[in-house]
């Protein structure tokens, strides 16, 4: 048999120049292979939306298992932006973390005016003003003129570490909604791999519809992760390693339990912060003028401005009944900066007193009967009545 002659040396073109493939596209196939694959990829959400069956009604608010759900989120946002609505944007205190549906700061509001879908809870659990910027600007579609009721929660305000300008490391919640560069967020110790994939995220649709079907049908996980995950006995058993993918995707979005042990007034968690009521918690208070939190709310205020929505801004009312008496000053100071950088750019705002002790459950969360108070109050206030109003 002849042996191959060596190529080595000669003028003969490298067969393989790119190493082992079986199919090279040209530069002109290429562009052919995405005109076809961005369009696709943008559609499937678009079309995806309006396939999926999402149930709401009156006293509607984001289930707790998708807090982090911001595609779902966004979704919501475009059903209720509408002239005639208000939308209330903020933290749990908007969403209601000790209460049911029923006995939420919105569903008060829209029995005042005896409507029962005026006021929408565009609350989220576990958001912070960081977060919530992100929130809005990658996730909330508001159009010119929409009302928006903005809460200025000061509890983020009551350490450096709730502040997350501490440079000790924390784990918080929403991180991908935080900004990942700048500012920089000292306490945030995410590498270059995980701030660069959240900002692609943040801004291509299909990335959070993704996020979506993972949430929404597979546990908040990836789906190896979900084929993959036991149920916690010993020895482990893998109740899905065998299931079909697709039949967890029933094209509904899932509902909040009728039920939930954790909230309302026959849950454990929903009674007085305090039986005694005597206030014995000193907070290490974080200057507005050195807050991450604070410099956030400012720029979502002027974010919501620049957009032309139009803004109504409460602020508290924090617990300050936990407050040991020196520490009260402190609490006050911020409060009454914030309301003067309110009066100082003429944004509507009101600052309730602090509801009785008995209504809080914790430092700023209301229980339903604190919820129900706080709406009669904002009724009581005519600059509310007139931003309602006009």
């Amino acid at each position: 048999m002849k042996p191959q002659e060596s190529t080595v040396g000669s003028d003969a073109p490298d067969p393989m120049p790119f190493g082992a493939a079986d199919l090279r596209l040209t530069g002109k196939q290429w562009l052919v292979l995405l005109g076809f694959v961005v369009p696709a990829l943008s559609l499937t959400p678009w079309l995806w939306a309006r396939l999926q069956h999402f149930e709401t009604g009156p006293d509607y608010r984001l289930p707790y298992a998708l807090s982090r759900d911001y595609w779902l989120y966004s979704q919501r946002v475009r059903q209720v932006a509408v002239p005639k609505n208000i939308i209330l944007v903020g933290d749990s205190v908007v969403w209601g973390e000790y209460v049911r549906p029923d006995g939420t700061w919105s569903h008060f509001l829209n029995r005042g005016t005896g409507s029962g879908d005026r006021f929408i809870n565009g609350g989220v659990n576990g958001m912070f003003p960081l977060a919530l910027e992100g929130l809005v600007r990658h996730y909330a579609p508001l159009p010119r003129g929409q009302k928006v009721l903005l809460h200025c929660n000061l509890l983020w305000m009551t350490s450096p570490q709730a502040d997350l300008s501490s440079d000790k490391e924390e784990h918080f919640n929403h991180s991908r909604l935080v900004p990942q560069f700048r500012p920089r967020i000292p306490c945030y110790r995410a590498d270059a791999n995980e701030r660069l994939g959240a900002l692609i995220q943040n801004r291509v649709p299909f990335l959070a519809w993704v996020d979506h079907l993972q949430d929404a049908y597979f546990d908040q996980r990836s789906l190896p992760g979900w084929t993959l995950a036991d149920d916690g006995s010993d020895p482990p058993h893998y109740p899905h390693a065998l299931a079909n993918p697709l039949a967890q995707v029933s094209l509904t979005v899932p509902p909040a339990p009728d039920t939930d042990p954790q909230r309302g007034p026959d849950s454990p968690r929903h009674r007085p912060w305090s039986k005694e009521g005597k206030g014995d918690t000193r907070f290490e208070w974080v200057d507005l003028d050195a807050s991450m939190q604070w410099a956030a709310f400012q720029r979502l205020v002027g974010l919501l401005q620049d957009r032309g929505n139009d803004v109504f801004v409460v602020v508290g009312p924090f617990n300050e009944h936990k407050l040991v008496e020196g520490n009260r000053p402190a609490y006050r100071k911020i409060r009454d900066g914030i309301a003067a950088w309110l009066v100082q750019r003429q944004i509507p705002h009101w600052v309730p007193e602090a509801l009785p002790s008995p209504l809080y459950a914790d430092a700023s969360h209301p229980l339903t009967a604190g919820y129900e108070l706080l709406a009669q109050g904002a009724y009581g206030d005519a600059g509310f009545r007139h931003w309602t109003e006009r």
